[in-house]
């Protein structure tokens, strides 16, 4: 089994130790273009542009499936992404978990990037499935791009004024962009008020792994006395076969895919 992700940058991380989770034995391979990054200042055809060449980079080792581990390019490229590539490859896009966080009753925040946050397509999902919900759409400026170059001290800036505009009485919080997840402590620590219950963080990398899986008929491994084969790990940057970027082995999802024995290559 073979399982493709694609990204701007490190942002598919998460994703794909989702994926490396639920089936350790698949092989992974990793395409992004971090050369091009911000994704979300570009005009919708460029980012249909860029998306499509990293799943063409990806795709010419015959996953069986790949992930657009975006929320930029699954807001702008999945149709095109579809049109090119099914039925022959399933294309699995990324929606943030607006439904799921609403079914607390809320209120809710959202973070996304300032492209996203007010866009119609975050307004229409919100309508969907937070009708008579609380919602309040909070930008991060700056904060995917601190998350892909591991700048701790703008990482921890970029949160905090994020978490100045969140209201103190959410209930759930959606990280609408994919980077963020790897700073969801972070996150939690900055908006969780002492003495309230427990915000709830709702990302989106596991139900995405999830269905990938679905969609190529495969099920999760089950527990076994002895760990499954785990599988190979081939990554591609702007076009190029690469190492793991050393930037990703600031996260934990980062150093679980780079951990012997998964193997690079």
């Amino acid at each position: 089994m073979k399982i493709a992700l694609m990204d701007s940058g490190i942002g598919l991380l998460p994703a794909a130790a989702a994926v490396h989770r639920l089936r350790p034995d698949a092989d992974l391979v990793l395409s992004s273009d971090p050369e091009s990054m911000p994704w979300g200042p570009r005009t919708p055809e460029d980012v249909t542009q860029r998306a499509l060449a990293c799943v063409r980079a990806a795709a010419a080792h015959r996953p069986d499936a790949v992930i657009i581990a975006c929320n930029t390019a699954s807001v702008h490229a999945l149709p095109a992404l579809r049109a090119e590539f099914e039925p022959g490859l399933p294309v699995i896009g990324t929606v943030p978990a607006i439904k799921p966080a609403a079914a607390g009753g809320g209120p809710v925040a959202i973070w996304a990037t300032p492209a996203t946050t007010g866009s119609p397509y975050q307004r229409r999902l919100i309508r969907d499935f937070a009708d008579g919900v609380q919602v309040t759409e909070v930008a991060c400026p700056g904060l995917a791009e601190a998350v892909q170059w591991a700048d701790s001290a703008a990482i921890d800036a970029a949160v905090a004024d994020a978490a100045a505009r969140t209201p103190r009485d959410i209930r759930a919080l959606v990280l609408g962009c994919t980077h963020y997840e790897l700073v969801a402590d972070r996150i939690r620590s900055a908006v969780q008020p002492a003495g309230a219950p427990p915000i709830a963080l709702h990302g989106s990398a596991g139900a995405v792994a999830a269905q990938a899986l679905r969609r190529i008929g495969a099920t999760p491994a089950s527990p076994a006395p002895a760990p499954l084969p785990e599988g190979r790990l081939t990554v591609i940057l702007s076009g190029r076969e690469a190492a793991l970027p050393d930037v990703a082995l600031a996260y934990t999802e980062g150093r679980l895919l780079a951990r012997e024995p998964l193997a690079r290559g």
